[in-house]
């Protein structure tokens, strides 16, 4: 999007022009007269040459793609004029992702870009763990009286170089994966009272036509004569909820340049939904926040692909309002809403800071619900104030009473690997 807009800078020189012209006639004096002409000049420029045209290539790299949290990230930024015409005051500011903060250098440039020309410059930035988009940059030119005023943007061109800095991907450390009705199973399977193809011995039944051969009991039949069929606890891919709490309520940070909690729930449950689609488990998502979002539990690339970006569409860039007078009936309905849907005995995990009663009661619920339930809760409490402090420990009181109920937590500071909880507590 373009905006041209004047700024009006040469209202002086208007009022300078007729001030003086006027004198001039009046007093009939050639000098004063002539010296209004160069008020005019000034005055009639902006109206007589039109606004620049911005024409302009960027190009952005980065030093490192896929840093780790707290890396340090040298962003270099090239601008080439591509038009026809000087650019006598280009003034660029670089489109920064919202959740990371720049630490060194500044993201703003001023230049003057005859054709052909290119500026470049350079700033740092602090990886935090989530996908980080570079927005377009935000170019402002004025032609050469400043009078007229070109606000556009400019995205990153084509990728021509190993590091065209688009995005940054920087992941949780995750560690010790293991799902809780797993770790009593094999990898990938979960049995269930029907029978069906498996490995672990459920009944015997008398031989039916049709029945496959290699499921034939031969030793009973060379002792009795009565043909037997074997038949096996059948065993599914385990399906798995990955559960974000992406209310405005839980979009707290430590500090204002920090990603809020959100952010690293969504980071932490991108890394799981990889490690699970590496194993084809089925895997669904449900979303709490403004609205609720659900897509149930399924296996295949189109049902990954689908799952991540929901899961990207609910990371937030900034925090919204919180409106206090419908934010408590909205949670409770869309939690019904969740128990609805998960009618079959799921392995849900939960992605929330905890830092309200809501993360608390929803894992509750579907404990009680007989789902396996495993809690991610990203630390953000600080201690820099009275109410901070006390909110930190009504956290850490959350987080003891879901594991006093045997319901294993990850108290997880981002600054740190992501331990996974199951077979580490005794709640698991």
């Amino acid at each position: 999007m373009t905006a041209v807009e004047r700024t009006h800078r040469w209202r002086a020189a208007y009022a300078f022009t007729l001030f003086t012209s006027t004198s001039g006639l009046y007093l009939e004096d050639p000098l004063v007269l002539l010296t209004s002409l160069l008020g005019v000049a000034y005055a009639g420029y902006p109206l007589l040459v039109g606004p620049p045209t911005v024409d302009l290539d960027l190009s952005r790299t980065v030093s490192a793609e896929t840093p780790s949290h707290g890396d340090s990230v040298t962003v270099t930024v090239s601008v080439t004029n591509t038009g026809s015409a000087t650019l006598a005051d280009l003034r660029i500011i670089d489109g920064v992702p919202a959740l990371l903060a720049v630490t060194n250098g500044t993201p703003r440039h001023t230049a003057t870009l005859r054709p052909g020309a290119t500026a470049t410059f350079q700033y740092t930035i602090a990886a935090k763990h989530g996908s980080h988009r570079f927005t377009p940059a935000t170019v402002i030119a004025h032609d050469i009286s400043g009078n007229v005023r070109v606000e556009t943007e400019v995205a990153a061109g084509e990728p021509t170089m190993m590091r065209e800095g688009r995005t940054l991907e920087c992941t949780v450390d995750l560690r010790a994966f293991q799902l809780r009705r797993q770790a009593r199973q094999f990898p990938g399977q979960t049995p269930t009272g029907s029978s069906g193809d498996g490995l672990e011995f459920q009944q015997t039944r008398s031989y039916q036509r049709g029945d496959p051969v290699n499921r034939i009991d031969w030793k009973q039949f060379a002792r009795s004569g009565d043909l037997t069929t074997v038949e096996f606890r059948e065993e599914h891919r385990t399906a798995v909820v990955l559960c974000i709490d992406a209310r405005p309520e839980a979009m707290r940070a430590a500090e204002p340049t920090d990603p809020h909690a959100v952010a690293y729930c969504v980071a932490a449950a991108r890394q799981v939904l990889s490690t699970l689609e590496q194993r084809s488990d089925r895997v669904g998502v449900a979303v709490f926040g403004t609205e609720f979002d659900w897509l149930a539990p399924s296996a295949g690339h189109q049902q990954y692909t689908h799952a991540e970006q929901l899961l990207l569409s609910n990371k937030y860039d900034r925090p919204a309002p919180i409106d206090d007078q419908d934010a408590t009936g909205r949670s409770t309905a869309q939690l019904q809403q969740l128990l609805a849907q998960t009618r079959e005995n799921l392995e849900v995990v939960v992605f929330s800071p905890l830092v309200d009663a809501f993360g608390e009661t929803a894992v509750q619920q579907l404990d009680a619900n007989g789902h396996a339930v495993t809690v991610i809760s990203p630390d953000v409490t600080t201690k820099t104030t009275a109410s901070a402090e006390f909110a930190g420990i009504e956290r850490t009181n959350r987080v003891q009473a879901l594991r006093n109920q045997r319901v294993p937590v990850a108290d997880w500071s981002p600054e740190k690997p992501l331990f996974w909880p199951v077979g580490h507590h005794r709640g698991s």
